[in-house]
């Protein structure tokens, strides 16, 4: 046999060989989930969807492994971004930033050793750390308790507001909030701080209102944990010049309440379901595995609920 034709029996084996060996498979995905601990109603809703989203998922794609990590505070979650990425080795992060402008170089670190990122809710200070975004309407849900409490109100009287915790969203809602308020000049906003969307700090930051405040007529709580807090601080000062009380998110309680017309002051709502963390993860894993990327910008509609609309809202199975 011939040198040349040794050769071509030695590539029909190696093709034949090579032939008879399984198809190679996809990349396998291997997505971090980094979101804050349940240190209230909200975050617990954050984390049942993001843990349902694992479940259903992986069961769903074998070529899917899903990691999730909680954090208490902005430090934890950055030395947890750090092990995703470079112990646990992901290739795509699903990350609800606990902060804005603390979280967003330890998300630019991940994105930088290559994993695809999608950044939920709380947006980073530069968006060039992220890949895709994911929240639902914060104009919406700014706007849309700025134009009822305006109406009900008769465009008239003292307003108090209770922000949340400084991020790119916060600044949204009150931004919108304050630009409604701009068109009723006789609407006066006395004061916003933060209550870190907290039910105790609502309750200290309510008791500082209604001690340097002899009137008010309505009080934006941003929040229906910090609502709760709210409403507590009202009952201890027996105060009684509050007409209306809204909070925000679309919590069963407070929806329930709205439902059974149970408190006057408790009108409407304005809807942000925690759902929308089992969303971007379903969207981003199943980008991925298609070797896809989600569009820049996904933002789930806030809408105004009443009376009329509450049953489409009320969830009593669910932790929010």
């Amino acid at each position: 046999m011939t040198t040349f034709t040794r050769r071509l029996a030695l590539t029909a084996v190696a093709a034949a060989a090579f032939a008879s060996l399984p198809a190679l498979a996809a990349e396998k995905v291997n997505l971090g989930v980094s979101i804050p601990a349940a240190t209230h109603s909200f975050m617990g809703g954050i984390n049942y969807w993001a843990n349902q989203a694992k479940k259903d998922l992986e069961k769903e794609h074998k070529d899917l492994k899903i990691t999730i990590k909680t954090a208490a505070n902005a430090p934890e979650q950055a030395n947890q971004l750090q092990d995703l990425s470079t112990v646990t080795k992901i290739n795509a992060l699903v990350v609800f930033p606990f902060e804005s402008a603390a979280l967003t170089k330890p998300v630019a670190q991940v994105k930088a050793k290559g994993a695809y990122v999608t950044v939920v809710d709380r947006g980073l200070t530069d968006t060039s750390a992220q890949d895709a975004y994911v929240a639902g309407d914060n104009t919406a849900f700014g706007k849309i308790p700025a134009e009822y409490i305006v109406k009900q109100l008769g465009g008239k009287g003292n307003v108090v507001a209770l922000r949340g915790i400084a991020t790119t969203l916060d600044n949204e809602r009150m931004d919108a909030f304050n630009a409604v308020l701009k068109g009723s000049p006789d609407i006066k906003l006395l004061d916003a701080k933060y209550a870190n969307w907290n039910r105790d700090d609502a309750f200290k930051v309510t008791q500082d209102y209604l001690t340097r405040f002899k009137n008010i007529d309505a009080i934006w709580a941003a929040d229906d944990d910090m609502a709760v807090g709210v409403l507590k601080a009202i009952e201890q000062a027996k105060r009684d010049d509050i007409k209306i009380i809204f909070g925000g998110a679309g919590a069963k309680g407070m929806v329930k309440t709205i439902m059974d017309g149970k408190d006057k002051r408790i009108g409407a709502d304005v809807s942000y379901s925690p759902k929308f963390i089992y969303d971007a993860i379903k969207l981003t894993a199943e980008a991925r595995l298609k070797g896809e990327k989600l569009p820049a910008t996904t933002i789930i509609p806030s809408v105004l609920i009443t009376k009329e609309n509450a049953k489409d809202f009320y969830h009593p199975n669910s932790p929010f």
